[in-house]
């Protein structure tokens, strides 16, 4: 009788557990016999060794359109020129997410949210409308994500504005070169101390941070450090060595042959193709007055002699420009009428204080004009350094807005490319531009009625006719080649 009841109990218990297992376990069991029609078969370590399974569920965050905002300026619709992510991909704030063209510049979009890309909204080199969105990012869930409806990065903005951006209810302010500066350091804006007005974000303010974190010492100038010249191998003698023909320094350029394909081609205006439509059109409106003149440059072209190997230790390329848009921020302290600007109703002239001096750049995106800020405080040197900076920007394609608005002067290198004189048009809202030649070297008379060898340079002025009259453009040019035929006059005015 104990027996029975003994295995009565053993019988309940294995039941139990064989239940428990159906409920708990949630893998299929194939190919074992059924615990509950043979009992007696079922082994307590047998049912200790199953695995069993617990089931989790995994909630995604909400799908948010990541918008493109309102740029300013007019502009309505960009060029998406290349995508750094596709769909599935994962995001961080700050990641790279597109590069957009619009007429102003080229512009890289970074993700305002942590989460996965789920939708591309635009193919390369479609054009993408203000407003709508780029991509859909499913975003990690979390109260910290807050869907915008109406508030979306803004990719590019004037010199004087500043992009927002809003992190976990923090608000910081920065210019587009600092917040592209910061994302190629890997640096979150909501960790740097602002020490601009109103807590605004300044370049100074990254790379402190940067040293801090890295432990570096910034230097107090941009100079390179001046790298030794590797030490020289020990040669083989001249005997020993096979004769070889030697291997030309200077590769040349490949040229592609132009295709004909016989058939008409049309294509809409974008980028800055676009952009020049609109400028040019609003430049015939302006009356230009034209003035041309030459200048000797054959002391600059010594100067530049002298100092170009000590600026290329620095690691830093030195032309004539650097020199010519100096002296022109010179000529502008005496004639400050022509780094103005007018109204489109002609009833007000605004002087402004900083020579923004742009520098037309050919490139395979189309005529770019770039322009150096604030060269009334620059030296030579710096201004060399910004050029550099530009050229290797514009060469690429990644000039943004900062560098491409707030001009107030503006210098046509055309002669880098051919010709000595040309009819310059001026970009509004400036009211002046230059045309600088091609350097030539012609025979001229000296003080002494000698036939000697000269670096001649010609110029082409264009100016708003509407308050700018001749004899100011003229005694500008003057003074802008009295500078240049004597270089060394420019350091008693050099700040």
């Amino acid at each position: 009788m104990a027996a029975v009841t003994r295995g009565s109990f053993t019988f309940i218990r294995r039941l139990l557990l064989a239940h428990r297992y159906k409920l708990c376990c949630s893998r299929v069991q194939t190919g074992r016999p059924d615990y509950t029609r043979h009992p007696h078969t079922v082994f307590i370590p047998q049912l200790c060794s199953s695995r069993f399974f617990h089931t989790s569920y995994v909630t995604s965050g909400p799908i948010l359109p990541f918008k493109l905002s309102d740029i300013g300026e007019g502009i309505m619709e960009v060029t998406v020129k290349e995508w750094y992510v596709k769909e599935g991909d994962k995001v961080s704030q700050f990641d790279s997410i597109c590069e957009v063209q619009s007429d102003k510049a080229s512009v890289t979009i970074t993700s305002r949210y942590d989460g996965v890309i789920k939708k591309l909204y635009y193919e390369v080199d479609a054009t993408a409308l203000v407003g709508t969105p780029l991509v859909d990012i499913e975003t990690e869930p979390g109260p910290e994500v807050v869907h915008e409806e109406d508030v979306v990065e803004t990719p590019a903005m004037s010199n004087d504005e500043h992009t927002h951006q809003e992190i976990k209810g923090h608000k910081t302010q920065a210019t587009p070169a600092v917040r592209r500066l910061a994302m190629e350091n890997n640096i979150k804006l909501s960790e740097v101390v602002g020490t601009g007005r109103d807590g605004r974000i300044l370049k100074e303010d990254i790379l402190n941070f940067l040293a801090k974190q890295t432990g570096a010492i910034l230097p107090p100038t941009p100079f390179h450090e001046i790298q030794p010249p590797p030490p020289a191998a020990s040669a083989p003698s001249s005997a020993s060595m096979p004769k070889m023909k030697p291997t030309p320094s200077v590769q040349l350029p490949v040229v592609s042959r132009p295709v004909f394909t016989g058939k008409d081609s049309t294509e809409p205006l974008k980028g800055f193709h676009k952009a020049m439509v609109k400028t040019m059109t609003a430049a015939l409106k302006i009356p230009h007055f034209g003035y041309k003149d030459e200048v000797d440059l054959t002391r600059l072209v010594q100067l530049r002699k002298e100092l170009k190997g000590l600026s290329e230790a620095r690691g830093v390329k030195l032309s004539y420009m650097p020199f010519f848009i100096k002296a022109a921020s010179l000529g502008l302290l005496h004639f400050p009428i022509l780094n103005a600007s007018v109204d489109e109703a002609v009833q007000n002239i605004t002087y402004k204080a900083s020579h923004n001096i742009g520098l037309a750049m050919d490139t395979s995106q189309g005529l770019l004009v770039p322009n150096v800020k604030n060269v009334q405080l620059l030296s030579v040197f710096e201004i060399a350094v910004e050029l550099n900076r530009m050229q290797t920007l514009g060469a690429t394609g990644q000039l943004g807005t900062a560098d491409l608005t707030g001009g107030t002067f503006t210098l046509s290198n055309i002669g880098s490319i051919g010709g000595t004189y040309a009819k310059p048009v001026i970009l509004p809202p400036e009211v002046a531009i230059g045309a600088l030649g091609k350097i030539q070297v012609l025979p001229r008379f000296n003080s002494r009625d000698e036939v000697v060898k000269a670096h001649v340079m010609n110029v082409s002025w264009s100016a708003d006719h509407r308050i700018i009259d001749g004899a100011t453009m003229a005694r500008f040019s003057n003074l802008w080649r009295d500078y240049l035929e004597n270089p060394a006059s420019m350091v008693l005015d050099l700040k």
